[in-house]
């Protein structure tokens, strides 16, 4: 009779795991040995983040975060193509334009979970193989450990669709060595493989096809501290060969950057920039001249205030961003020309930096009373 019991406690157990690892779910949620795992699985949108898979991550980290049974905790995505390419933009733009509150909820949620990430007390490693842009950045890179490999692809490319390189962007990219933070942040330069490792995205570098086994033996630890899952994920990353010899694609730049990007405002930028007039200098004017203006000065400030803030200080300060650019223009326009219509060419407005008055970037930073997002 016994056995009968503890074969039906079994069956319960695997029928209670198998709701959460049904394969057609867009987030699966399991437990591994003493590992929580989150699969990201919108393989076709590149596994963006939408509302519901945020709503189901962030109480389920809090529930482990107190598991006694539950030492770490594992995030990655599906479909060998993206670890994570963004927040769902379509549906957040929907909402903005018939004025639903999906677009404070989305914000608020997705906030909300980058915090409890920045400040989970259980080691949080994320796996970013392929694509990791936007939101998939904020579901990693304010964790401990972040395994970059051959395949990754980092970039911060929001200002090019009228918004700011938000999910807590403006406390780890001017924590970035130099200014290198602001350049990637202003100009939504893409990095590939070993220079999201070098660049400080990541903390660890393994070839994408040893993740599996790395996964297996975070798993395998037994009741692993901290130190020890830096120590396996360190032997994974001291064996890894694949472009080690590479330089850092910015190396030769990086003097460049720092003095061209330290000015105080987007106008001064593009005056050193053309005062400059070598290639690398013109090709980044090039960029930054096909961006939206607005986004460019909430970008520059929002780096320079967040550099002094706490996480859950720049999180607040972005919510407030974010709904001043959902009010907006050129988020829409920039939506509509990057994503839905691809034909590149947004008409922002203003049309220049010039015309973007301190005054209306004054007001996009100021409190919302009630609506601030609480954290």
């Amino acid at each position: 009779r016994l056995r009968a019991l503890n074969r039906l406690q079994v069956i319960l157990q695997h029928l209670k795991m198998s709701k959460q690892t049904d394969s057609t779910a867009e987030v699966l949620l399991e437990k591994k040995g003493g590992a929580g795992i989150i699969t990201l699985n919108r393989p076709k949108a590149l596994n963006a983040l939408n509302l519901s898979m945020i709503q189901q991550i962030y109480p389920q980290i809090k529930t482990w975060e107190q598991d006694p049974e539950t030492f770490l905790i594992i995030i990655k995505g599906t479909g060998g193509k993206a670890f994570c390419a963004g927040g769902d933009i379509r549906a957040i733009t929907e909402a903005g334009k018939v004025g639903d509150k999906l677009s404070q909820d989305f914000f608020r949620g997705e906030y909300r979970l980058n915090n409890a990430i920045g400040t989970c007390k259980k080691p949080y490693v994320a796996l970013i193989d392929g694509i990791t842009m936007g939101g998939g950045v904020g579901v990693s890179v304010h964790g401990h450990f972040r395994v970059a490999t051959e395949k990754t692809l980092f970039a911060m490319p929001e200002t090019a669709i009228g918004l700011f390189p938000d999910v807590g962007g403006g406390y780890f990219l001017p924590r970035l060595s130099g200014k290198i933070g602001y350049y990637l942040a202003l100009t939504g330069c893409r990095l590939k493989g070993r220079d999201v490792l070098k660049v400080g995205i990541a903390t660890h570098f393994v070839e994408s096809e040893k993740l599996p086994a790395l996964e297996k033996d975070l798993i395998a630890l037994k009741s692993p501290s901290k130190e020890k899952i830096a120590d396996l994920l360190n032997s994974y990353h001291m064996k890894c060969t694949v472009d080690q010899e590479k330089e850092f694609v910015l190396d030769e730049h990086m003097e460049k950057i720092n003095s061209l990007f330290s000015a105080n405002s987007m106008e001064e930028i593009v005056k050193k920039l053309k005062q400059d007039g070598s290639p690398f200098a013109m090709k980044q004017l090039e960029t930054l001249n096909k961006m939206s203006p607005t986004s460019l000065k909430l970008t520059l400030r929002q780096l320079r205030e967040g550099a002094s803030m706490s996480l859950q200080e720049v999180l607040r300060m972005e919510y407030r961003l974010s709904q001043a650019c959902m009010k907006g223009h050129d988020f829409y326009e920039g939506v509509r020309a990057v994503l839905i219509d691809k034909d590149q060419s947004p008409k922002w407005k203003p049309a220049a930096l010039e015309e973007v008055s301190d005054e209306f970037v004054d007001n996009c930073f100021k409190p919302l009373g009630n609506d601030d997002l609480k954290l």
